[in-house]
Formats: structure tokens, C-alpha cells, sequence
């Protein structure tokens, strides 16, 4: 623990060979979270031979980031139930590993994301009161922020379940962001109450029921409602949340790069970029995809951050900032004394029998 005064320094393991542009993107996303956060250290797992020169081009300090070697790590199309069976000695198991045995505070990982979320769930377990784990992150919206969970890891989910992601999802929002009582919604096809699928209105119906909760349920919310600011958290399945995400950032892309075509051709609209350049450089990094990477695998007693599989050094190093914040915002504590009051919520109200089982 750091004496007073002095900064309390966070260590996050990084499975150095997962990811499309691994491991060159990400030991130059080490280097860059490096030089942002002076209380980071880092532990890299993978090929030391491959590694130790990425190290020293980069010109990393080793006295905060050292390697633990390993020849093996996850290949994008390695199926998950194999290699949670037989890939105990890959850079992905040991460093998620480094987790469960408290030689770091987090994991990121911009590796196969099946397997990531598998060896995650059996290495560090689920917490007490939550069946799966969600993918959650935060996007940017009109009032600053709202974060979205399952973004991937459950295609389909019980009315249970999206209580449960609900409840995660609030506590994520008040311990990273500060938000009091999160203004919470399910992501539906329509706002009435009779629109929706059965476990999404079983859902709702059990939310609305819910009394000292940790949020302030506005029943649901379309894709429309994800940017104006009126909610802070939106839950969904993994399914439609992952299609809603990757939709999203193709929009922006596109959006982006059509500004940036169209301001070049005509001679008076490259004169007028003279004039709006600060606010298109402004909207450029509100809106990048790269700034906002890095999600957390809500509900594990540990946190584990995935990261895209394409991120380059950029958005990795960004992925190891939001490991870190969370990690030095003990997220997990709170996440399990919010749980705590909540099964005690539940136990007394039997409309949600079952809500945390």
C-alpha cells in the first residue's frame, strides 16, 4: 500500500500476443499508457525473443515493464473449448492468471474474445449473485457519457440476467463517472410497454418493481436514445448490443471520412477549414472509436478488459488507461457490496425471486 503522499501504483498484466496487429501495436500502446499514467507498471506474457526488441525500440523503462515468457498464446480462430482445456501455458491464461493470484489489479487482452471471456470466467469465477458476465464500456453522448452492457458476451439472456446487467451497469457508471442514481434503460424496438420480447418485458416489469435500487429505471429506450443523454445506462443482450456497437462505429468512421472527401473538392471548402478545423479536430476526438476502446467483463471477481482485436497502439493504450481507472476506483468492491444490498433487496420482495440466484 502507498505511504501517504505517495502515489499508489497499479500493475496491469497484458496478454502481449492477442490482438490482429499484436504484439508490435501493443507494446507501443504500452509505452504510450506508460507515459500518460506515471502510477502504471506492466507485466507483458508472450514471447520474450519477439518482445525484448519491441521493448527497446520503443525505449520502455524496464524498471516498470518486465516480460514473463511463454512460445504459446490464442490464435483468432482457436476455439474457445479448446483452448480453455489445453492453454494453460498461452500469454492470454497467464496473464488473466496473474489476476486470480494478486500479481496484478487487471488484465487487458485484445485476443479472441471467446476465449478471452471463458478462460476469464474460469480463472477468476463469477461473482456471488450474477449467472454471466457482460461485456460493458462507455460511449460518448450528449451529457459526456453512457455506458452499454452486453455488447457481445451473451447472446441471449433471461429477464434475469438483463437485471443483473442492469444492476452491474449502474454501479459502473457511479464508480467510474460518479453518477448518484444512473438513469437506466432496455434497449427495446419501441418505448411502449407492450412492444418487446417476453424476457425483455419480464425484464422491465421486475426493474420497475425494484426499490432502493442503485438506479432510477425510465423504462425503455431505442437505439435513437443512445446519444441524446437522457439515460446513463442502457442494458440489452449481447446480441443486439454487439450489432448496436459495431454500428455505431462504422457510422462515425464513415461520417468522418465523408466530412474529410467532401471538404476536398472545391477550392472554397478547403478555404472554409481555415474556419471550422477546431471544431472538426474537437468532434474528430469526441467521436473516435479508438478513444473510447476498452471493456470490462462486468460480473468476474477480477477485472478483465477486452480490447478490439484491430486496435493499433492508440486505442490499446487506451484499453490499459480504462484497466487502470477501474482498478483504481476498486470497482470490484464496490460491485460486490452493491450485490450485496441488492440480494437483500430481492430476498424481500417476491415478484424478483430468482433475480440474483
Amino acid at each position: 500500500m502507498a505511504k501517504q503522499g505517495e502515489q499508489r501504483r497499479i500493475t496491469i498484466s497484458i496478454d502481449a500476443m492477442g490482438g490482429d496487429n499484436a504484439p508490435a501495436s501493443v507494446v507501443e500502446g504500452v509505452s504510450i499508457a506508460l507515459s500518460k499514467l506515471p502510477g502504471l507498471d506492466v507485466i507483458l506474457y508472450g514471447n520474450e525473443g519477439v518482445l525484448t526488441p519491441l521493448i527497446n525500440q520503443c525505449r520502455i523503462n524496464t524498471d516498470r515493464c518486465r516480460i514473463v515468457h511463454t512460445d504459446e498464446f490464442v490464435k483468432s480462430d482457436d476455439k474457445p473449448s479448446l483452448v480453455v482445456r489445453h492453454g494453460r501455458n498461452t500469454s492470454m491464461w497467464l496473464s488473466i492468471a496473474a489476476v486470480r493470484d494478486g500479481k496484478a489489479s487487471a488484465v487487458v487482452s485484445a485476443g479472441n474474445t471467446g476465449a478471452l471471456m471463458i478462460m476469464a470466467k474460469f480463472c477468476l469465477s463469477t461473482m456471488k449473485g450474477i449467472s454471466r458476465p457482460a461485456i460493458c464500456t462507455a460511449l460518448p453522448n450528449k451529457n459526456k457519457r453512457v455506458v452499454m452492457l452486453d455488447l457481445g458476451a451473451n447472446a441471449e439472456c433471461s429477464a434475469q440476467e438483463l437485471v443483473q446487467f442492469a444492476i452491474m451497469g449502474s454501479i459502473y457508471s457511479h464508480a467510474l463517472f460518479g453518477v448518484e442514481k444512473p438513469r437506466l434503460g432496455l434497449l427495446n424496438i419501441g418505448s411502449e410497454e407492450t412492444k418487446g420480447l417476453d424476457n425483455i418485458k419480464d425484464a422491465a416489469a421486475a426493474l420497475k418493481a425494484m426499490t432502493d435500487a442503485p438506479f432510477e429505471f425510465k423504462g425503455f429506450a431505442e437505439g435513437t436514445d443512445i446519444f441524446p443523454g437522457e439515460f446513463d445506462v442502457i442494458t440489452t443482450d449481447g446480441f443486439s448490443g454487439n450489432i448496436a456497437l459495431k454500428t455505431i462505429e462504422g457510422t462515425a468512421r464513415f461520417l468522418m471520412s465523408s466530412i474529410k472527401t467532401n471538404l476536398k473538392k472545391s477550392w472554397l471548402a478547403k478555404l472554409g477549414i481555415i474556419f471550422i478545423l477546431p471544431a472538426l479536430l474537437k468532434l474528430k476526438k469526441q467521436y473516435n472509436p479508438n478513444n473510447y476502446n476498452g471493456a470490462m467483463f462486468m460480473g468476474l471477481n477480477g477485472i478483465a478488459v477486452k480490447s478490439h482485436g484491430g486496435a493499433d497502439a492508440k486505442a490499446f493504450a487506451n484499453a490499459i488507461c480504462v484497466a487502470y481507472n477501474l482498478a483504481g476506483k476498486d470497482v470490484i468492491a464496490s460491485l460486490k457490496n452493491e450485490m450485496a444490498k441488492i440480494e437483500n433487496v430481492v430476498s424481500n420482495q417476491p415478484s424478483l425471486s430468482g433475480i440474483t440466484d
